[in-house]
């Protein structure tokens, strides 16, 4: 009676795994007609990024931001020593006063010399020197005033203000370096207005393709693929490479993307191109395992136990998967990779 038992039980333990594994949910890798998207790498850019340089010479006195800063519009970013061009400006203001009075001087005195002329007791002459002593007065006065504002804005200069609301990319210098004019002080960015740039062949037809049929990928991103806000082709071809850049702007919102970062970007395949590719396969969404820098799918054989196989993926639309390579359209997938991994 107890070898029967364990006989049975053993029985039931070998059929353990085949029942586990056609409890497993799967979906089948279908083929996919409506995609007809092409991809490209490409590299995050902003559409304002600015390098600050020095338009005078100094020491930098004063440098208040680091790499990461969010500034606002005409915040101070960097102050350079302005001691002379201070003194300049105010010698400058002191000149104007100076031509102020010579101008009152020679303002009553034209006044006194008309009078005078009048009255019949200088000549013309005499009045005529006097006008023009008067209208040199006013004319050094303009000049002065004009110098003074050409000194104020030099001093002006020394300040480092930001141009627009935006983050600090980067900072080469530290205080008390000298700055130089064009020499690069900060980079700053717009957040706010981001792109993904890509290159592409030249025998891509996009020239009348809508925003509405381009995809930007950003890895590391759980949603779905970006629609752009607006699709710019550049109208000239690298003459080496005979490729052609594509500029897909990223709607706002996105604070996880940064200049610099890779993406990928997805535009419309013309029907030559569609004819001769091979045939593009997807899975649910679900099924995609990711482990480190592995992205594979468990892939369920005619016996029904599932195997680890590496994918390369494409273009996610909702709840499926795009894959580039690595699953054949027919093959089954488990569409539930935990469980399927608990099968032995």
């Amino acid at each position: 009676m107890n070898t029967r038992i364990v006989f049975i039980a053993l029985m039931l333990a070998s059929l353990l795994p085949d029942a586990q594994a056609q409890q497993l949910a799967t979906a089948p890798a279908k083929v996919r007609e409506d995609s007809g998207l092409s991809s490209a790498d490409g590299v995050i850019e902003a559409v304002r990024q600015t390098v600050l340089s020095a338009q005078v010479q100094g020491a930098i006195v004063d440098l208040p931001v680091k790499p990461g800063d969010v500034v606002k519009a005409g915040q101070v970013l960097a102050r350079i020593d302005a001691r002379a061009a201070d003194q300049s400006a105010i010698a400058s203001r002191a000149q104007v006063q100076a031509a102020r009075a010579s101008l009152e001087v020679a303002s009553r005195d034209y006044d006194r010399q008309k009078l005078l002329f009048q009255r019949g007791f200088i000549s013309q002459a005499a009045l005529d020197q006097a006008e023009a002593v008067f209208k040199a007065s006013a004319a050094q006065v303009n000049a002065q005033i004009a110098q003074a504002g050409a000194a104020t804005a030099q001093s002006d200069f020394h300040i480092l203000r930001a141009p627009y609301n935006g983050v600090v990319a980067d900072v080469p210098v530290v205080q008390g370096d000298m700055a130089l004019p064009g020499k690069p002080l900060l980079t700053l960015y717009d957040p706010s207005a981001l792109r993904v740039t890509a290159t592409v062949p030249q025998s891509a037809d996009l020239a009348t393709a809508s925003a509405a049929r381009f995809r930007i990928e950003l890895p590391g991103s759980a949603g779905p693929t970006v629609v752009p806000v607006r699709v710019t082709l550049l109208p000239t071809a690298d003459p080496n490479t005979h490729t052609l850049q594509l500029r897909l702007d990223l709607p706002a919102g996105f604070s996880s993307a940064v200049p610099g970062a890779f993406a990928r970007a997805w535009f419309p395949r013309n029907n030559a191109a569609a004819a001769g590719d091979t045939p593009r396969v997807s899975v649910p969404v679900s099924a995609v395992v990711r482990r480190a820098e592995l992205t594979a799918v468990y892939v369920v054989d005619a016996s029904g136990k599932p195997w680890l196989r590496q994918v390369r993926l494409g273009n996610r639309t909702g709840d499926v998967m795009e894959i580039l390579s690595g699953v054949s359209a027919g093959e089954v997938v488990a569409t539930d990779p935990q469980a399927a991994a608990r099968v032995r």
